[in-house]
């Protein structure tokens, strides 16, 4: 069963009448952790643009990016994202079942997170309604400062990483414990690691994107050091 038929049968078991914590709750163990993560991003990028108003062509092919969605399958991305953006419940809801569920996984919680981000910056801007949804979505979900500053200035337009916090260093750390950082984040960062964590293969390009920034970090500071 693919991950789209898994997500149309947890909607079944919303329109059903199942509360949405009840089908999240069925959602913590593998291998529909990748639903649930799914339906996370889906869900809270539904509530994020209702509080921003509109619902731009960016942002829909934002979803494409960051999930490879099949032909045929289509339908039920759109209705986990009507379903979310119609439900009466403000997004904290969204995002305190989304923390239960991956509760102790706080690597996935950043990955749901820099969905958003992806999604957020995708019609080229980054308007003030989102960034207050975006911090208050972080700070349910127990991400750090470092991590949602990081993921800001990856994304939001204008906005310039620092390469040092990209690799999670000191600017007056010695070159060995600067490559030893770049290497582990790789590592960390791969896309097998993201789909044995619970990210679904449709999503690996999140990985992907990540990479391009920790290497574009580690070449930054190797250029600034062999100047």
């Amino acid at each position: 069963m693919s991950i789209w038929s898994r997500i149309s049968a947890a909607l079944a078991a919303l329109a059903n009448g199942e509360p949405l914590s009840e089908v999240f709750g069925l959602l913590r163990a593998p291998p529909d952790r990748s639903v649930g993560f799914t339906i996370a991003v889906i869900g809270l990028g539904a509530k994020m643009a209702k509080a921003d108003g509109e619902v731009t062509r960016g942002e829909v092919a934002a979803f494409r990016r960051v999930f490879a969605i099949p032909a045929g399958e289509e339908a039920n991305a759109a209705r986990v994202f009507n379903l979310a953006r119609q439900d009466v419940a403000g997004f904290e809801v969204y995002a305190r079942m989304i923390a239960r569920m991956f509760a102790g996984d706080p690597e996935v919680l950043t990955d749901v997170l820099e969905g958003l981000f992806q999604i957020a910056s995708a019609d080229g801007t980054y308007s003030e309604p989102e960034d207050i949804f975006l911090r208050e979505v972080a700070r349910i979900f127990g991400v750090g400062d470092r991590c949602f500053r990081i993921l800001r200035r990856r994304y939001a337009p204008g906005e310039n990483c620092d390469p040092y916090d990209v690799l999670g260093v000191s600017p007056d750390s010695d070159m060995s414990t600067i490559r030893i950082a770049w290497k582990r984040a790789v590592r960390d960062n791969h896309p097998d690691r993201l789909i044995a964590r619970g990210v679904p293969a449709e999503a690996v390009q999140l990985a992907e994107q990540r990479l391009v920034h920790i290497n574009q970090a580690w070449a930054e500071i190797s250029a600034k050091e062999a100047a």
